[in-house]
């Protein structure tokens, strides 16, 4: 993006940020229905198509730090703008995330189920996108000058970052933990039904939030990433009237659809739109996989859990 005007950098990343909103809220609904084939909803026969759960996963997810520190170190919003010791706080913290999410939970993780080759190249595209957003905006003249204003509300919102990063560790772990139980169980036991040896890997966990939530783990990364959101970029300002004249009628959607990206949703920052495409992809997830603890372990799973949020989701 380095070699673009000002002009032509602004319209991609304006571009990005609003197909990047839009495909998200449409893939949301079709995960609902359509499992995404990996971990427990990995395909049970073998394919060409279905590749090492581990080594997919830690290339799909390298992918967004890269991106994030190509953006950032190249601030295509802001050529030669000085970069602010908070702007650098920002970018270590979403650095240490991907630290742990794309290197040190996968290298400690006693096995992964295969992954078909949609998840990777998915996981891909959104990681090029979202590292991409977010380390021109970090690095950009707009982040320096909010920060500057926000005083301790910044620290504030770091500490929840902090807060849910060690919860979605924490959380992790004792996933983890369970795996390798399940690991000992399998050697032991040497069962040959490759079958049988996938399924040892689930169990119900305890502790902690797990008391009260299937997937403490997601609750965990959305409020790590709300507090990032709330310490880089203001609150976006959401029109409930300006979205119902949009699904009013087919000409103010088109219109909407293909209208200039630097119009769309112009207070929706990307690590406000990260935060977003979380929630909206994360959820379904969480939903089929509360289902599939269900049925895979009856009366026998505690039925006082909701999903992902305690005491209401």
């Amino acid at each position: 993006m380095t070699s673009l005007s000002t002009t032509q950098t602004r319209f991609l990343y304006d571009s990005a940020r609003k197909w990047f909103t839009l495909v998200s809220t449409v893939v949301c609904p079709v995960t609902f229905v359509i499992n995404a084939p990996f971990g427990r909803f990995a395909q049970k026969r073998d394919s060409l198509l279905s590749f090492d759960g581990r080594k997919s996963w830690i290339v799909m997810e390298i992918v967004s730090p890269l991106m994030f520190l190509y953006s950032f170190l190249t601030s295509p919003l802001s050529p030669g703008a000085t970069i602010s010791r908070s702007q650098k706080i920002l970018a270590a913290a979403y650095l240490m995330h991907y630290a742990n999410r794309a290197i040190i939970s996968p290298l400690r993780t006693p096995s992964r189920s295969k992954a078909h080759i949609v998840v990777p190249l998915s996981g891909i595209a959104f990681n090029i996108l979202n590292g991409s957003l977010m380390g021109a905006y970090v690095a950009s003249a707009a982040t320096r000058e909010y920060l500057r204003s926000i005083g301790p509300f910044f620290y504030a919102g770091l500490a929840l970052w902090a807060a849910g990063f060690v919860g979605n560790v924490v959380h992790d772990e004792i996933l983890l933990d369970l795996r390798r139980k399940a690991g000992d169980k399998k050697d032991k036991e040497r069962d040959s039904s490759s079958q049988k040896k996938n399924e040892q890997h689930y169990a119900i966990p305890y502790g902690l939030l797990y008391k009260y939530i299937s997937y403490p783990n997601y609750f965990c990364e959305w409020i790590e990433w709300l507090g990032f959101a709330l310490a880089a970029s203001p609150v976006p300002r959401v029109s409930l009237r300006s979205i119902l004249s949009v699904l009013a009628s087919k000409d103010a959607f088109l219109s909407f659809l293909y209208g200039s990206p630097s119009s769309f949703a112009p207070t929706l920052t990307p690590p406000w739109l990260f935060l977003l495409n979380e929630i909206v992809l994360m959820f379904p997830r969480a939903y089929k996989g509360h289902q599939w603890y269900h049925e895979r372990f009856g009366d026998s799973y505690p039925k006082e859990r909701t999903i992902v949020v305690p005491f209401v989701l």
